[in-house]
């Protein structure tokens, strides 16, 4: 008996020493894990941030030297009597190369209102096919230029939507020109739009671009991420249109879904709720609010 007790507490002594040893390795593996994580993470963020430095960089320094460029030209033309053709084409440059650089700024600006917090929006009732109409109107010329075809092939009537008109329209302008953009000449960007049963609606932009990759997707709607990190991109730019207009399209209580392949195309599908739903998660929204901010004696 006594022999058998003996063996019993040895083998309780040796399962509880392989338990702390085992837990030990655990512990070990997590830390080691956490800490390969960590790092990745930081890796990436870094190079991010890097990346994001020097395409802002050839984003600001671009347009600022035509402006400088042709502005002096203009300002020195006492070497040499400039036609008046001429100075109003060096005129357009600088104007068009002004607007870019406004337009970087303000996207900059509004990434960071957005990842603050401090982003709000005026939601009222809104026609959808007017800001629709209205940003492929005003996308025809970048179309035109750029070689590709626009096509309108929104159904309507459509149902009203309770949103900001300003806001709608930056979304729609971004995910437009971003379409025309990443597509090669002689290709199609197609604009449809249809009303849900719930009253809510989907608009969808299909191009026959680049398309991307399931991973490229995920980089290209993360803030300061762009699909190629290379100079040797054929169409340059900040890479913040996706990221904007996918938090605009939350703050309206909608989603933006993307679907593509590389080398055919993408869609980017934008659902937006009826204005009634919108109305209603306004409501909650104040009711929670009211609720957090009581008193709780009151």
């Amino acid at each position: 008996m006594l022999s058998k007790a003996l063996r019993s507490n040895r083998t309780n002594s040796l399962m509880n020493e392989y338990s702390s040893l085992l837990g030990d390795a655990v512990l070990r593996n997590r830390a080691r894990t956490a800490e390969q994580a960590a790092r990745i993470e930081s890796e990436l963020a870094s190079r991010v941030k890097s990346e994001f430095i020097a395409n802002m960089s050839h984003e600001l320094r671009t347009p600022l030297n035509t402006i400088m460029g042709f502005s002096k030209i203009i300002a020195n033309q006492d070497d040499r009597r400039i036609p008046p053709d001429e100075i109003v084409e060096y005129a357009k440059l600088i104007y068009d190369s002004a607007s870019h650089l406004l337009s970087v700024i303000n996207d900059i600006l509004d990434i960071s209102k957005i990842q603050s917090g401090k982003f709000t929006i005026d939601a009222r009732a809104t026609s959808i096919e007017e800001i629709l109409n209205y940003c492929i109107a005003s996308s025809k010329t970048e179309a035109v230029d750029a070689g590709v075809n626009l096509i309108n092939k929104i159904s309507t009537p459509l149902p009203p939507v309770r949103g900001d008109a300003g806001k709608l329209k930056q979304i729609f302008a971004n995910l437009l020109s971003n379409a025309i953009k990443f597509t090669p000449q002689g290709g199609e960007v197609i604009v449809e739009a249809v009303a849900t049963t719930d009253g809510g609606l989907v608009v969808e932009i299909q191009d026959t671009g680049i398309g991307m990759t399931e991973e490229e997707i995920d980089i290209a709607m993360s803030p300061f991420g762009q699909v190629d990190g290379s100079r040797t991109r054929w169409r340059e730019g900040a890479g913040l249109g996706l990221p904007i207009a996918r938090s605009l399209v939350d703050l309206h209580g909608g989603r933006v879904n993307i679907t593509s392949e590389k080398g055919k195309g993408t869609v980017v599908s934008v659902m937006l709720p009826s204005r009634h739903q919108v109305s209603a998660m306004r409501g909650l929204e104040r009711v929670l609010t009211e609720d957090i901010g009581a008193s709780p004696d009151a």
